[in-house]
């Protein structure tokens, strides 16, 4: 099961992502690194445990207001080992782009007919919710045929609230999957929600809060981070 560390980035720093409200997310304090700077966060990770994928969200660039690409290509460059994937609001995968690229819901357009990422292997189809709702076009969440074989479930209002994963949505989204990789990404708090998780038999699950939080131990990386989904 991929343990996947979050970090979103305002300002060129790394915010403490609370329930999708993003005009009040503020730089991160975290006992994993001495300041709020991307590398330091992500060094911090790389304590904890020898981690092979990041998950980046420039929230400036998904919400229109410049970018964080500075501090991304930072990252890539310090850390050569990890696969980032990159969250900025892309509709498209750019040729030769050094990260993976993912296509959030939320960004798209919601009455046009959704784009087909099923041929392309280096897209990641992010389903966006929120409180209940789909955030992209409604033909998009109700048939996989346009789906890659990477797709996130999001669920915006757990993030960092620790109100566990959503269960109910992954469960949804899985029925009509098919063969996809499915990864969890909100609400996760610890050991006992990886383990629910990986009896779902999803691939992989993001977070954040509970890795600064300190809600796992080293044997927990150990447990989850070399199984197979279902294990």
């Amino acid at each position: 099961m991929l343990i996947i560390p979050v970090i979103d980035l305002i300002g060129g720093v790394v915010v403490r992502a609370t329930g999708g409200r993003r005009d009040s997310y503020r730089p991160i304090i975290s006992p994993l690194a001495a300041s709020s700077a991307p590398c330091d966060i992500v060094e911090g990770f790389l304590r904890l445990h020898r981690f092979t994928v990041v998950y980046v969200a420039d929230l400036d660039a998904i919400l229109g207001r410049g970018d964080n690409m500075s501090a991304v290509r930072s990252l890539v460059d310090k850390f050569p080992e990890i696969a980032f994937w990159l969250d900025s609001g892309a509709r498209s995968v750019a040729p030769e782009s050094p990260f993976e690229t993912v296509i959030g819901s939320e960004t798209m357009n919601h009455e046009a007919p959704p784009p087909d990422f099923s041929a392309e292997p280096r897209a990641i189809l992010s389903l966006d919710f929120q409180n209940g709702n789909f955030l992209g076009p409604p033909a998009l969440a109700a048939s996989p045929r346009p789906w890659p074989a990477r797709v996130i479930v999001m669920t915006l209002e757990r993030v960092g609230l620790g109100d566990g994963p959503d269960f109910t949505t992954l469960a949804a989204i899985k029925a009509r999957a098919g063969g996809r990789e499915l990864f969890a990404a909100g609400g996760v708090r610890g050991a006992e929600d990886l383990a629910a998780l990986a009896r779902t038999g999803v691939a992989g699950a993001l977070m954040a809060s509970a890795l600064h939080d300190g809600q796992f131990a080293p044997r927990d990386f150990t447990r989850f981070a070399g199984s197979t989904p279902g294990g």
